[in-house]
């Protein structure tokens, strides 16, 4: 048996109201200058505002360049404007792409170069040498679980390829998830984000990485979805719904610290080549992966299949999935979402160089992932 390492650190304050905090833990630990990282869509809406009302006592400033799955340029604007606010923190605020953007706004400020240069594969990766502003992140939905993450995933401005800032030293100092924040989505939205968590958890799980400790939080984290996932969706008042589905999000993102698969690899290309919303391209492929995964993992979907209250053992758990996203409404093919035949070759290319395919339960070859494409379209 070799030797792992583990680590699960994130300060996180969990429940309604949480986001009312925020102002005194900043004020204790001595900041006074926080800029707000946040996305377009946000920046105008009045839940930004009304968390705002709860910062007084600090000179706050907002970035809200935030747009799209975010590229390296807007990581460069919001760095732009952390210092020209004099900041002293930085405040995440919104979704996945937001907190991506939030976590790496202070390396950016505080370092030299082009972001990109810190992502792990550059050929002359640059070192994060220097101490980070302080930062905090506040999710205000429920799928990829960036709070709670060690990487920022950021795209290159033209080719639109996704780069992957990953260090320790780029989390949350302490995480403020309070699903009031995401009363306001839209069922589409809280659907594709519900199913992108889902996804973490469950690739997560079906990993032939050794970590124990995250196939527990896995499991659970897929548990906890099945049972509120459609709740959430149809009954968007429901606290209790929104607080599972932002917990199984955070114990999704914590679990796949042990790696994901081939469906966020296909997710990855998607995002790429056609701009898909990254939760919605998990949601079209999951069970076309999955269902290609089976034989390489049949206990592991038997076990799935328990925590998610599906009879008939594993071989159930697809055809479970399927009829779950369409209680969602995550309907179509990747034809009806406008993915074109054409494109197929170029999503190979892009999700037989990602990464996170290594982990996959099944080795996933070229040939493999064009088939997969086809399928799905």
């Amino acid at each position: 048996m070799s030797i792992n390492g583990f680590a699960f650190p994130t300060p996180i304050r969990f429940g309604p109201g949480a986001r009312k905090e925020v102002a005194k833990h900043l004020l204790d630990k001595g900041f006074k200058r926080p800029l707000i990282v946040t996305d377009k869509a946000l920046g105008a809406l009045p839940v930004l505002a009304e968390f705002r009302s709860h910062l007084q006592g600090l000179d706050v400033a907002v970035y809200a360049g935030v747009f799209g799955n975010p590229v390296a340029s807007q990581v460069m604007d919001g760095a732009a404007a952390y210092k020209a606010h004099n900041a002293d923190c930085v405040i995440g605020f919104g979704g996945g792409a937001a907190l991506d953007v939030a976590k790496v706004v202070g390396l950016a400020a505080t370092h030299e170069g082009n972001i990109l240069e810190y992502a792990w594969d550059h050929p002359q990766v640059r070192a994060i040498d220097k101490a980070l502003p302080y930062f905090v992140a506040l999710p205000t939905t429920s799928g990829t679980g960036s709070e709670v993450g060690r990487s920022s995933v950021i795209s290159e401005d033209d080719t639109h390829l996704k780069k992957i800032i990953f260090s320790a030293k780029v989390l949350a100092r302490c995480v403020f998830a309070d699903p009031e924040l995401t009363l306001g989505l839209p069922p589409h939205v809280t659907a594709a984000t519900g199913i992108d968590a889902l996804t973490h958890n469950i690739e997560s799980y079906l990993s032939p990485a050794y970590h124990p400790l995250c196939d527990g939080i896995a499991l659970e984290g897929t548990r906890i979805a099945a049972r509120s996932l459609e709740k959430a969706v149809k009954e968007p008042s429901n606290i209790e719904a929104r607080g599972d589905m932002m917990m199984s999000s955070m114990m999704g993102a914590i679990a796949f610290q042990k790696d994901l698969g081939a469906v966020h690899s296909c997710a990855h290309a998607l995002g790429a080549v056609c701009d898909l919303h990254h939760g919605l391209a998990n949601a079209l492929m999951i069970d076309t992966v999955l269902a290609w995964n089976y034989e390489s993992a049949p206990a592991k979907f038997d076990e799935l299949a328990h925590v998610c209250g599906v009879q008939g053992g594993g071989t159930q758990f697809v055809p479970w999935l399927r009829a779950l996203k369409a209680r969602i409404g995550l309907t179509g093919k990747l034809g009806a979402h406008g993915v074109k035949p054409e494109q197929i070759p170029r999503l190979v290319e892009i999700a037989v160089a990602d990464i996170c395919h290594q982990t996959n339960s099944r080795p996933v070859t070229a040939q493999d992932f064009q088939r997969l494409f086809e399928e799905a379209m």
